[in-house]
């Protein structure tokens, strides 16, 4: 297939072309190898920490832009790595032609490389350039080459690509050959070693080919429903071929090769599990882990190792309470959120500590009671700082660069400390100015820190206190409902979560969020395509029913509407199903609202019942549903909507004599709720149930071994005889 891509010419830069430029590359056309190896070199050192110069060079055609026309042919990359250039080359003498002749000199060669890489070092346009060009395919196939200097040398070009935010990872892996061959290609030099890991690590994430908007491209090792970046490196023996690495001599050697290892492992079990029994020259990679986060070592090299460990230790393969975490990796991350570290060097710790802890409450308290680590990080929200701005412009502008991730990462580190323990979230919310901070959060520009802040919220709404205090004092509900107006979905899900908990019976939040319009809101969640909204949107209703008042209840039905009910009824995920269960126990609470209810959607709801408890669900769903039932059978009117439906009748006298003690007891709530002798037409309904055989099964449970079945059975056989 022809690639038909071509550099888009940039007006701004050719008005910057100078002749100086040009004489650059018009020296490329001389006919004399040694003049045009000459000129290259020339043309290397003249693009040496220049940005314009090089972005002049691209624009002149030092790399070619690439055409096919019916009368040009052009054919892409394949075996050979020869691109036929005949009738295309049109001015200039290209570096991209010069790297892939055979006929150039390795010398030559490796200097183009070496140019291409300069290049590459500017900016993000000269990179998309570049890429138009198709130099990866080049470069790669220079590393078929026999010389070492000249595959160091693409290898150094491939890694300034690579690491740029503009190249999709996935042109990796757009051969199944390439893998092989650059593990291969990792034992011949610590140049080719440090070069590959870099590749590794930066070209391996957690995502699949669709994400990739590239198209003229071969037929990709990954696909959508292909393996991922991490599986594909470590069924190419990435963690065998890359453990030695680790004690290398060279330290960057052994930086790159850690930060491969922290990638590979980042929530890959199988990665973690191999990783935690490899040994290296007799130590086990754990131990030379722990060793790397020593004090007397680069920040570097400290923050990579915990990274490490940290990934191992969430993927299983350590224990949370093993010494190595409790005793070295935590330490060292709470190290580096201390004002002693720069700030990326504090946003990372943070935020690799807030993973570590996310999970586990031993590790949350441990963390809490480290170094003042709650008020450490109170300083997160110090910047930029009003002295930087008046005094140091270059500090303001690296303040204000990092001011979002700083706050980001605070609040993530609050909500992995605050998501179990009551007395942390205490101390959090103590914390100089952090509720107000919260709130600011919620409103900030960057997405990021939005979501962090609406983290942070959730993660504190699990305390029934401070609902009841702090959330109250600060109106916090205002700014979440705000927030849930107009988000993103990952937005949505957390301060939809937050929002269940604010809705609580307990929470003062409950009645002027209602107040709000919050039913329609909720109501519009459960129609969601994504799973997590439709959860969390019942479930917020399934809250703001308990213990509601009559016309909220029906306003919550009206807004769900009959069809809107059966479709949830009939989700496919049970948490849907569970938490849809969950609101109808609500509503169909207390008498009069239970009357109320039946007498409209009566009809409905019981058509809903049947279906479940005839369905293949779990133990929990027909529990829940008979339930509701037992709440039916408790209404004055509405339980004649049982007595009279004989299919419903059968199934609770099946479910009695089920071989599940829950559903029988259950089912045991039905009879008793039919058979109360102090309500009206309770003989009639005690003669009908025991014409069904309903008395014979009570007397069975009489004598079952289970106190609470045994003790409802001589409750309900009672009634008879009263």
């Amino acid at each position: 297939m022809a690639c038909v891509l071509e550099a888009p010419l940039r007006m701004s830069v050719l008005s910057e072309v100078t002749a100086s430029s040009r004489h650059y590359v018009d020296r490329l056309f001389d006919l004399d190898p040694q003049k045009v190896l000459q000129g290259v070199i020339d043309m290397k050192n003249a693009v040496i920490g220049n940005n314009k110069q090089k972005a002049n060079l691209i624009v002149l055609g030092a790399v070619p832009s690439l055409k096919v026309s019916t009368k040009k042919e052009f054919s892409c990359w394949r075996s050979s790595g020869i691109v036929n250039w005949k009738g295309v080359m049109n001015g200039g003498n290209w570096l991209l032609y010069l790297l892939q002749q055979e006929t150039s000199s390795t010398e030559l060669r490796t200097e183009c490389a070496v140019v291409l890489g300069s290049l590459a070092m500017g900016t993000e346009n000269n990179v998309k350039s570049l890429l138009d060009c198709h130099i990866i395919p080049a470069l790669l196939q220079g590393l078929l080459s026999p010389d070492l200097k000249f595959i160091e040398a693409c290898l150094r070009c491939l890694r300034t690509i690579f690491i740029s935010p503009v190249t999709p990872e996935d042109l990796l892996y757009t051969d199944a050959t390439v893998i092989s061959h650059l593990m291969a290609l990792l034992s011949r030099s610590r140049y080719t070693q440090e070069y590959i890991c870099q590749i590794f690590s930066h070209c391996c994430k957690l995502q699949h080919w669709h994400s990739c908007g590239f198209k003229s491209l071969p037929q990709p090792l990954l696909c959508a429903n292909g393996p991922d970046h991490q599986t594909i490196l470590f069924n190419h023996g990435a963690v065998q071929n890359i453990a030695h690495l680790l004690v290398s001599t060279s330290y960057k050697v052994r930086m790159q090769a850690l930060k491969c290892f922290s990638v590979l492992a980042f929530e890959n079990p199988q990665v973690s599990m191999t990783l935690v029994n490899v040994s290296v020259d007799g130590e086990l990679l754990p131990q030379i882990f722990v060793k790397m986060l020593q004090r007397d070592k680069p920040i570097e090299m400290q923050l990579t190792s915990a990274k490490c460990l940290t990934s191992m230790c969430r993927a299983g393969a350590i224990r949370t309470d093993d010494s190595c975490i409790v005793l070295k990796t935590l330490p060292c991350l709470v190290r580096m959120c201390s004002k002693e570290r720069l700030l990326e060097e504090r946003v990372e710790g943070a935020e690799t500590l807030a993973y570590l802890i996310e999970t586990d409450v031993e590790l949350q308290r441990i963390a809490s009671i480290t170094d003042h680590l709650i008020v450490m990080l109170a300083d997160y929200f110090k910047y930029p700082s009003s002295v930087s701005a008046i005094t140091d412009i270059k500090r303001l502008d690296h303040d204000l660069k990092h001011a979002h991730e700083l706050r980001q990462a605070a609040f993530k580190l609050y909500a992995s400390l605050g998501a179990n323990d009551e007395d942390i979230r205490k101390k959090i919310i103590e914390t100089e100015n952090m509720m107000d901070r919260i709130v600011n959060g919620l409103s900030e520009s960057s997405i990021k820190v939005r979501l962090a802040a609406v983290r942070c919220l959730h993660s504190l709404s699990r305390s029934v206190q401070q609902l009841r205090t702090s959330f109250q004092d600060h109106a916090v509900w205002k700014p979440l409902m705000k927030v849930l107006q107009n988000a993103p979905n990952e937005i949505l899900i957390v301060a939809s979560s937050t929002l269940c908990n604010l809705l609580l019976e307990f929470s003062p939040s409950k009645e002027p969020i209602l107040e709000s319009g919050a039913i329609e809101l909720l109501c519009s969640l459960t129609q969601s395509e994504n799973l997590a909204l439709r959860v969390n949107g019942i479930w917020a209703l399934m809250n703001m029913a308990f213990q509601a008042e009559q016309k909220i209840k029906s306003d919550i039905l009206r807004g769900l509407s009959t069809e809107q009910l059966f479709q949830l009824l009939s989700d496919s995920d049970v948490n849907v199903l569970m938490k849809t269960l969950g609101l109808l126990r609500n509503l169909l609470s207390t008498r009069p609202h239970i009357d109320h209810i039946m007498s409209t959607h009566g009809k409905q709801i019981m058509q809903a019942v049947t279906l479940i408890l005839e369905g293949e669900h779990n133990i929990e769903v027909k529990e829940q549903t008979l339930c509701i039932l037992a709440n039916i059978a408790d209404g004055t009117t509405a339980k004649e909507l049982i007595m009279t439906n004989d299919d419903i009748l059968q199934k609770i006298k099946y479910y009695m004599s089920h071989s599940n003690a829950k559903l029988q007891l259950a089912a045991m709530f039905c009879i008793s709720n039919l058979i109360w002798n102090e309500e009206e037409g309770s003989q009639e309904r005690q003669d009908k149930l025991r014409d069904m055989g309903i008395v014979d099964i009570l007397h069975k449970l009489s004598q079952s071994s289970d106190p609470n079945l045994c003790d409802k059975a001589k409750t309900a056989l009672q009634q008879y005889l009263a």
